[in-house]
């Protein structure tokens, strides 16, 4: 199995980097073949809209690490994208990979909209490891409704499947342990008495991101 990963964190020990270590560990165990992609170290320029893209099947900007990486995109059998949510969204250079995967479409716009038909139908499983500071899950819905629509456009036979973290304000929180959560919550202005639940809920985040690694695609 092919396993490409996307981790759009800036941090090295970030939160969703480290949802993407424990993903990627189960992923080994089953002798997975990863690549994985630092969105913030990568050299990707951004889309022009130049739509030059309809005519020649691919991205003609040149001069960066697309070609390679879009070649990754199209041979892995997994799409794992880790990242915390900026502002209710993904982070500035992991939407720049994103908006590349335009270059995988024929987008033709109609008096009803617009139509995206892929070059080819994908057979895909996309695994999305979100990690916020908000406590609601649903501040993560404008990144998880934009992988459910990419999904469907790109084929039927495509899967997603989504982690969502919450109430992970701090560099590296998800791994704290209970006592370091109780010193640090009456600073960051939430109560004492959520470090308890919130460290046992932490540690079923990165068990699940291992599990969630083990599984193979089910297409």
């Amino acid at each position: 199995m092919k396993v490409l990963a996307l981790n759009g964190s800036p941090r090295k020990s970030g939160n969703s980097s480290s949802l993407l270590k424990e993903f990627l560990n189960g992923a080994t165990n089953i002798d997975s073949e990863i690549t994985e992609i630092v969105a913030d170290k990568a050299d990707i320029k951004s889309c022009k809209g130049c739509l030059k893209c309809n005519v020649y099947k691919e991205c003609v900007i040149k001069g960066d690490e697309w070609s390679q990486l879009s070649k990754s995109i199209l041979e892995a059998d997994t799409i794992v994208i880790a990242s915390p949510i900026y502002f209710h969204h993904l982070p500035g250079p992991l939407k720049l990979i994103i908006d590349r995967f335009r270059s995988f479409v024929d987008v033709r716009v109609t008096e009803e909209g617009i139509n995206h038909t892929p070059w080819q139908s994908w057979t895909k499983r996309f695994v999305l490891l979100l990690s916020l500071g908000s406590s609601a899950p649903d501040d993560a819905k404008p990144v998880i409704d934009l992988f459910r629509y990419m999904t469907e456009i790109m084929g039927k036979q495509n899967s997603l499947e989504v982690l969502t973290a919450t109430r992970l304000q701090m560099n590296g929180q998800v791994k704290m342990n209970e006592q370091r959560l109780s010193g640090l919550y009456p600073r960051i202005g939430l109560s004492e008495r959520l470090a308890h639940n919130d460290y046992l809920r932490n540690q079923d985040f990165l068990k699940q991101a291992y599990k969630m690694g083990q599984l193979e695609p089910s297409n």
